[in-house]
């Protein structure tokens, strides 16, 4: 079994999840959740749990046809208010223990991407034989960051929060394997496992960490949503080449939907995923973004290090660059210039907005 904390209200990742729950939201043309629940499903997992909390009504809508996608039970755990990164664990500790033979459980933040090592961890957690495994990714500037110190059997001893010296470069990856014991040490209550259910494991030598030797980032802002978009079609480009497009128009990874329509006299790459049902004209350039579905870009336009939401109409002649973030059914009138901006849902950009951070309300 696996408990995916999906409760978050995903504020970061405005104007982009005030359309849909940051899970749904497409990464690499397939939402977030979906990375993950794929990964789980390939690993043995039969029962995928979503701890949820924001829009709960659009999450069960897209349950069902992920469960028919990957062949997996998803089932709802929802908090009525906000019960930290434990609390949901013991809100959701029957379907957790509930025909669960293997006696223990994959937990993961819904914001983490990587190549997600659960069959790895399954055979580590094994072989230590304590409650519990975390997964740590070694950083170059621990300083920003809190730390997890193990010893050389791999037992987290202790967390230190932003070292001003250095003792450890590995940080908490955001995925956990549990035995269901560790249900016993969380209250029903706002309880964050980080602070509060993990030190108390270290101190009892309970829990240890497997070190994560692929790619990872948390995509829960746009700055790391592009980052991290990079680092999967790097990984995409060494694993399953032929997934990307490649030849005349393309430089670099791209990775389009079958569906969308790329005319000839594009330049598209590198590092740009363009979703199901866009369309995009002769003469445009698009470097370092994301393109969400039912997109129309017009001819001559330059995107580059952007995130353009579903159903955008972008004129001819556009330039959208410097992190600019455009919500769903935005439509940017011809020879618009946009630079880091953000622009809310079913707005009309008629002139440019040249103020880096700016909000289009």
């Amino acid at each position: 079994k696996a408990l995916i904390l999906v409760g978050g209200f995903g504020t970061r990742l405005r104007p982009l999840t005030f359309s849909c729950p940051k899970p749904c939201v497409e990464f690499a043309n397939k939402p977030i959740v979906c990375h993950q629940i794929e990964a789980l499903v390939k690993a043995g997992v039969t029962e995928v749990i979503l701890a949820i909390n924001y829009q709960p009504e659009t999450m069960r809508e897209s349950i069902e046809r992920y469960c028919e996608e990957y062949g997996v039970s998803i089932v709802c755990s929802q908090e009525t208010s906000p019960m930290g990164t434990a609390g949901p664990l013991a809100l959701a500790r029957e379907l957790l223990t509930k025909d669960n033979p293997e006696g223990c459980f994959f937990v993961l933040n819904s914001d983490v991407i990587c190549e997600y090592p659960f069959e790895e961890m399954y055979e580590f957690h094994k072989s230590h034989g304590k409650e519990g495994t975390i997964v740590v990714f070694p950083v170059d500037d621990p300083s920003k960051y809190g730390v997890v110190v193990s010893n050389e059997q791999k037992e987290v001893v202790s967390f230190v929060e932003k070292p001003k010296k250095f003792i450890s470069n590995k940080i908490n990856a955001g995925i956990y394997l549990l035995s269901n014991s560790v249900l016993d040490r969380i209250p029903l209550k706002p309880t964050s496992i980080e602070r509060e259910t993990f030190p108390l494991m270290a101190e009892d030598g309970q829990l240890c960490s497997l070190t994560l030797k692929s790619f990872w980032m948390d995509i829960g802002q746009p700055r790391d949503f592009l980052t991290g978009m990079e680092l999967y079609l790097e990984s995409l480009a060494q694993k399953s080449p032929e997934s990307l497009n490649k030849g005349e128009g393309y430089l670099g990874n791209v990775l389009v939907d079958p569906s969308a329509e790329i005319e000839e006299g594009c330049l598209i790459g590198p590092n740009v995923t363009i979703a199901a049902n866009c369309k995009v004209a002769a003469g445009t350039r698009i470097a370092n973004s994301c393109i969400l579905e039912g997109t129309t870009i017009a001819g001559n336009s330059w995107i580059n290090g952007s995130i353009i939401g579903w159903k955008n109409k972008v004129g001819r002649w556009v330039r959208i660059e410097s992190l600019s973030v455009l919500g769903e059914d935005v439509h940017v009138k011809d020879e618009v210039c946009l630079n880091g901006i953000i622009v809310l849902p079913h707005k009309e950009i008629k002139e440019s907005e040249l103020v880096q951070g700016k909000i289009v309300l």
